[in-house]
């Protein structure tokens, strides 16, 4: 049984309403769990407490009204649930290390010079960009538009003519001190008008390159327009891996944002959510002449 749906349709409400009081017994019945095993399940799959979730993303977005409007400090701490500038500003400084009002004077002037960085044909650090077309997409650091910190990860279409088209902005390492371990790949994603539809993906390798392991949410696509949002990967690590590769896919047109990735080594209790290629292997060829039809009924 997967508990996404329901934590998912939970986050989305949290992002719509950051500027009002949200309480646990009301995030619990969005998600039809009690408080106790809400509280539990979302500290699991997500990483934080919900209060702490809730603080960080009221913090980056209090973050973004500092950078990208005129908006009073005063304003700004009470639209983010802080009931004086001191505390507001207390809880600022704890994450930025800098005070409300300075961080505003010394970044927003960086910032608004280029609020997105495409990468083109430069490398952003760790990442390179793959894909049936990827020439027809680019990827960059947005500073707008971010889930935690000051900036995200973004994969967008440029001159993509049709669906078939794709792009990934991923990564590669060795799978050696992952081996006989079951991983967890989780992250953060956005979307704007995506035609076609988009996920991370990871994928596991043995040395002839044969694929292991491999999931793409093919069967859990993201389309359309959707705020920030918790997503996960589960892969075994066989004895034979040797390259683990990963990143978010994009097909078609639009735009993906992608922030706070991470990796965890999970235990067997939590299953994977690899993807089978093919059923059983045939003792030899059938149906050479095409005539013969399986009643799927």
């Amino acid at each position: 049984m997967t508990y996404h749906p329901a934590l998912q349709k939970t986050i989305d409400y949290i992002e719509e309403h950051l500027d009002r009081h949200l309480s646990l017994e009301e995030l619990a019945s969005i998600a039809g769990f009690s408080k106790y095993h809400f509280h539990r399940l979302f500290q699991k799959e997500i990483g934080f407490t919900v209060a702490e979730f809730i603080r960080n993303r009221r913090m980056c977005y209090a973050c973004s009204l500092l950078l990208h409007t005129d908006e009073k400090i005063l304003d700004i701490a009470q639209s983010v649930q802080f009931e004086s500038q001191e505390s507001f500003t207390r809880s600022f400084k704890k994450v930025y290390k800098l005070p409300p009002g300075q961080f505003r004077k010394l970044f927003s002037k960086i910032n608004n010079k280029k609020e997105e960085v495409p990468m083109g044909k430069q490398t952003l650090k760790g990442w390179f960009l793959s894909g049936s077309h990827p020439f027809h997409y680019e990827m960059g650091i947005d500073q707008q538009i971010f889930h935690e910190g000051r900036s995200s990860g973004f994969l967008t279409s440029v001159t993509v003519q049709s669906a078939e088209e794709f792009a990934t902005m991923m990564q590669q390492f060795k799978a050696d001190k992952y081996i006989g371990k079951r991983i967890k790949l989780t992250g953060f994603i956005k979307t704007k008008e995506v035609e076609g539809f988009c996920g991370m993906w990871m994928r596991v390798d043995n040395t002839l390159h044969d694929i292991l392991q491999f999931d793409n949410m093919s069967d859990r696509p993201i389309t359309g327009d959707t705020n920030w949002n918790h997503y996960s990967i589960v892969l075994d690590i066989p004895e034979t891996s040797a390259v683990i590769s990963f990143g978010v896919l994009l097909s078609g047109k639009g735009k993906v944002w992608v922030d706070q990735l991470s990796f965890q080594e999970v235990d067997e209790s939590v299953p994977t959510t690899h993807q089978e290629f093919s059923g059983e292997l045939l003792e030899e060829p059938v149906n050479l002449s095409f005539e013969d039809v399986e009643d799927i009924l």
